[in-house]
């Protein structure tokens, strides 16, 4: 299979980027996104030219670090990473625009990659579970209800890939940060922290720039792990509560 690839280059953040065209040539209809970028990388490195940096770690849709923006889309047209891409989703001599995640709280560190440790610090924020919960084979020993459990293992499925925020018109972190919340929410190891953990990362989630949620679904609709945006819904119930608890 052939391309056309809209490239975005771009050295560093303090330097101007634009559009660059290349040629896909002779790429597998089994090749993942990743792996037709590393033919593409290979070609470069042959003619002497720089190749297209781009981040990437386990290539099993499971760390979420391939965060490109394909044809406008975070990890694009499927509902997967973008590692778990593959060519077959596109057609013979179609023309693949190729970004990075846009985002003001990412900045951008050289072509299609960012800087995307203000999820990072906005889990540190939130911190630990002081509650005991022993190893593995005391997994039992606290009992939590299945709803409760289904939930909070829905929630825990994020990846912190950033989709997300890249996909939203505001930025807005709040399915990242209410997957998280709602995670230890649900269990009743992550009551201790509660409260203290909804304020501190949702004031660590403003502080880092990110957007507000506007209801637009479009983190939703672009999550790998297929996040509910109700997570969202119980970040902003978890935030209230603990608001009014603080005043009093």
């Amino acid at each position: 299979m052939n391309f056309h690839l809209k490239v975005w280059r771009q050295k560093n953040s303090q330097s101007e980027g634009k559009i660059v065209d290349y040629e896909a040539r002779n790429i597998p209809e089994e090749c993942s996104f990743l792996e037709m970028l590393d033919i593409v990388n290979e070609d470069l490195l042959s003619k002497g030219e720089d190749p297209i940096a781009f981040d990437h770690d386990c290539r099993e849709g499971i760390c979420g670090s391939c965060s490109l923006t394909i044809d406008g889309i975070p990890h694009g047209p499927s509902e997967t990473t973008t590692c778990q891409l593959y060519m077959r989703k596109f057609k013979e001599g179609d023309t693949i625009y190729i970004e990075p995640f846009r985002a003001g709280a990412f900045p951008l560190l050289r072509d299609l990659s960012v800087n995307r440790a203000a999820f990072d610090r906005i889990q540190q924020a939130g911190g630990f579970v002081t509650a005991h919960v022993g190893a593995a084979q005391d997994g039992n020993s606290i009992l939590v209800p299945k709803t409760q459990a289904d939930r909070a293992m829905e929630a825990a499925a994020c990846i912190g890939c950033g989709a997300c925020a890249a996909a939203c018109p505001n930025a807005s972190a709040m399915l990242f940060v209410g997957a998280k919340v709602t995670h230890l929410a649900s269990l009743p190891q992550g009551q201790p922290e509660r409260d203290r953990r909804v304020l501190a990362m949702v004031r660590k989630m403003d502080e880092e720039g990110f957007g507000n949620c506007s209801n637009y679904l479009e983190c939703e609709a672009v999550c790998p792990a297929e996040i509910p945006a109700l997570v969202i819904g119980h970040l902003n119930s978890d935030y209230t509560a603990a608001l009014v608890k603080e005043s009093l």
